[in-house]
């Protein structure tokens, strides 16, 4: 639309282009009109009314036009950052699916679901995945916190103690298995449909994890050499040396966890690394 007459015409109106035109009415200022600019231009009532609603529409196209400018332009929806991500894993859950009753065995895996979300959320962390008996968490995403990776290992040694303890009626303890690792990965969209839908994490960070959980012993917390670095001085270790995780074409250093070292503060357990 290039001019007043333009615009008159196209919402039934032209007839007050010349009108318009006299009085030195151009398109840049009909948003400023009014009910009585209209009157004094000798514009029937029901005219006034039809221009009215128009220039009303107008200011609706431009202030929708002007947020529309002001986006910012949408960035890959894939993001680099920081995460620690761990894996859990029940001990000698196919032992107990063929034992087990399906629906005793139904409330024993329910039990320990509700145990881990419990032990997860209380470190800050998120539960991505259930697998079965197999959980997959992540501590960092959606929302970063400088002590990750040591809120994860803490989560790692409380669900080992918080299963054993499960009371199940089935005469037997349950144990887990535990691998965490820190590392860059890349965040990427959904994947999934409902309550299956997950973050896709894309990186060496998820699948070492995944490994060590599956090296690690019934009842033990193996990290990788990133998180020993970032939580070295809060927990007491066994360095298990270089381990031969498959994937790897050379072997992984890892670390048992043992337990909390009992340090007070990042600056006592930064003096205990030094």
């Amino acid at each position: 639309m290039t001019g007043t007459a333009e615009w008159l015409a196209s919402i039934g109106l032209g007839e007050y282009a010349q009108r318009f035109a006299e009085n030195g009415i151009d398109f840049s200022v009909v948003s400023d009109l009014t009910e009585q600019d209209l009157k004094d231009l000798g514009v029937l009532l029901g005219h006034r009314r039809k221009i009215l609603r128009a220039i009303a529409e107008l200011k609706s196209e431009v202030l929708v036009s002007a947020r529309t400018a002001a986006k910012p332009a949408p960035r890959d929806s894939a993001e680099r950052r920081q995460l620690t991500v761990m894996f859990c894993d029940l001990v000698d859950s196919s032992a107990l699916s063929v034992r087990l009753d399906p629906e005793d065995l139904r409330a024993v895996i329910g039990a320990y679901h509700d145990c881990i979300a419990d032990v997860i959320a209380r470190s800050e962390g998120v539960i991505a995945r259930y697998m079965g008996d197999g959980v997959l968490a992540y501590f960092g995403y959606p929302q970063a916190h400088e002590d990750d990776a040591e809120q994860a290992t803490r989560a790692g040694l409380a669900l080992v103690d918080a299963v054993a303890n499960l009371q199940t009626d089935i005469g037997t303890r349950l144990q887990v298995r535990v691998g965490i690792s820190t590392g860059m990965v890349v965040v990427g969209d959904l994947t999934g449909e409902g309550a299956a839908k997950e973050q896709a994490v894309i990186g060496e960070t998820p699948n070492l994890a995944a490994r060590l959980q599956q090296f690690a012993e019934p009842g033990m917390v193996l990290i990788s050499e990133s998180t020993h670095q970032l939580t070295d001085g809060h927990f007491e270790y066994r360095d298990l040396g270089s381990v031969a995780l498959k994937g790897w074409a050379e072997p992984i250093p890892a670390w048992q966890v043992l337990g909390i070292s009992g340090v007070e503060s990042r600056f006592e357990a930064s003096t205990r690394r030094n």
